[in-house]
């Protein structure tokens, strides 16, 4: 998103040609399109283990993820979920195809969630945005300690297609 550049007033109105409310200067007509942000990550496993990894930043420091974060500008969704990995574990992985797309509209999130195989176990470890990594059998995951909702639906979808050699991506669980 580019940032308004004129020095006059900056103001909330609906555009014209437009159905909702934005930054706009009045002066110049620019306007500030806010869009969501694209979080990319993995479900990464090796031998029917979990790879987690236990937050050093927030939000939800000491809590345990999936190698996710924001996707940079002149990356592909693959190209980050590979950098989040190594970030966040020190981590090689093999993608394999996605395995869910989240939406999550009130913290403006897209999340693009891969399925993934963990290519040297020996190599993981904790880095600046993780206290410490771990892989997990299926009864292991600390469920009450999972940082995120979205973690948890990756998870199980992982489960339901981990022995299938293709799957669809899936999306959110219907509202309980």
């Amino acid at each position: 998103m580019a940032a308004l550049t004129s020095s006059g007033p900056r103001i909330r109105a609906v555009p014209e040609g437009d159905t909702r409310t934005r930054l706009t200067c009045p002066e110049c007509g620019y306007v500030a399109y806010e869009n969501p942000k694209v979080v990319v990550g993995s479900v990464a496993t090796h031998q029917d283990r979990v790879l987690l990894c236990r937050r050093a930043i927030p939000p939800r420091a000491g809590f345990w993820t999936l190698p996710a974060g924001f996707l940079e500008m002149g990356e592909t969704a693959e190209e980050g979920a590979l950098r989040e990995a190594m970030e966040e574990a020190r981590a090689s992985l093999a993608l394999d195809g996605v395995l869910g797309v989240y939406s999550i509209a009130r913290i403006g999130q897209l999340q693009v969630i891969f399925r993934a195989r963990l290519l040297d176990p020996a190599a993981i470890g904790p880095t600046l945005e993780s206290t410490e990594v771990g892989l997990f059998a299926w009864g292991e995951i600390p469920w009450a300690q999972i940082a995120f909702p979205s973690v948890h639906w990756a998870l199980t979808h992982w489960r339901e297609s981990r022995d299938a050699p293709s799957w669809p991506a899936r999306g959110n669980p219907a509202p309980a």
